[in-house]
């Protein structure tokens, strides 16, 4: 069941989009938490730090897995979103051998308040990270993997040729490998038509966009992003290929309401997503958007009951929940 899209207005920026106000840093200077987030143009109101509820616990698995991953991940220079980004499921992740790999460097354009990435000028990218990634891959004996990057607002296509380098090199690594990508925005004049036309040379198995978060907070969680602009960014995607999945994602816990998250579902219902995560925000760090209200699992499991009734294929909703947290099993009845 797909519901009639709401008109909301796009916003479109020059193609400089991520405002070169950092153009200032050295490239490859890293702002993080309050110096990151204390120059974004963000108001957060007051919040008492919230007790953690029961079901909020992280395992640490045992065993020299994780460490061992660690090590191949620096050999080889490639950073992982499960450290840079601070993910709970870290250790459970790592110990079952299987990672996020985040392309483009370590250092985004953008200031998301919610959000554990460093900011600043990032450095020129990486020509040979695409083999140096496929070849990790292949040694890790991946059947599953899902590639995500930083923002690249200082590049014209946004990373889009990157990311289908990463692809290529990928597969020609790894046969029959399924590919995720999780995808920033494109967003710029010309700029989405330009990443789309790219990647579909060598488009993904499935394609991921977050959305993150009800329109109605954009303003304070994602400046410099725009709703509706996701929204068709994802639309535009599956109309270009039917035949992949198309993927996305919101966190639960920055001030917005059941009401609200119900009609995110629905705006993604109707721009053709067909795959949800849902999971709960904890904060990063005291600079970041405040943590206001901790969800509990049955809000969770109803969300998760409400978007299958809208259609969606696959509905990950839970407070540990990421998204690309068993991203495979996800997928898994997509093949």
């Amino acid at each position: 069941m797909s519901s009639t899209p709401r008109t909301i207005p796009l916003s479109v920026v020059a193609d400089t989009a991520a405002s070169l106000e950092h153009a200032s840093l050295e490239p490859g200077a890293r702002q993080v938490a309050g110096d990151k987030i204390g120059r974004s143009p963000v108001e957060f109101a007051e919040a008492p730090v919230l007790r953690k509820p029961s079901w909020i616990r992280v395992r640490i698995p045992s065993g020299n897995a994780v460490q061992a991953l660690k090590s191949k991940l620096r050999e080889n220079r490639l950073v992982t979103v499960c450290e840079d980004a601070s993910c709970p499921n870290i250790h459970e992740c790592f110990s079952h051998g299987t990672a996020t790999f985040m392309v483009m460097g370590d250092v985004c354009t953008r200031r998301c308040s919610f959000c554990d990435v460093a900011h600043g000028r990032p450095k020129p990218l990486d020509a040979d990270e695409p083999s140096r990634l496929a070849r990790t891959v292949a040694d890790m004996g991946l059947k599953y993997v899902v590639i995500t990057s930083v923002d690249r607002d200082d590049l014209r296509d946004g990373g889009a040729q990157h990311f289908v380098d990463c692809i290529r090199e990928t597969r020609a690594a790894s046969p029959g490998i399924r590919i995720e990508i999780l995808t920033p925005d494109f967003r710029g004049k010309g700029r989405m038509e330009r990443a789309l036309s790219i990647l579909a040379a060598d488009p993904p198995d499935v394609f991921n966009h977050n959305i993150e978060t009800v329109p109605d907070l954009y303003r304070n969680v994602r400046p410099g992003a725009d709703y509706q602009w996701s929204l068709t960014l994802l639309q535009q995607f599956k109309a270009q290929h039917p035949d992949i999945p198309t993927k996305s994602g919101i966190m639960l816990g920055l001030g917005e309401t059941m009401e609200q998250v119900q009609a995110t579902l629905r705006d993604l219902r109707a721009h053709d997503v067909e795959m949800v995560t849902i999971g709960q925000y904890l904060q990063p760090s005291p600079a970041h958007h405040p943590l206001l209200r901790y969800w509990t699992p049955d809000e969770f499991k109803a969300l998760e009951d409400y978007g299958y009734t809208l259609g969606f294929s696959h509905v990950a909703s839970g407070p540990m929940v990421r998204s690309s947290y068993h991203a495979d099993r996800q997928a898994a009845g997509l093949a």
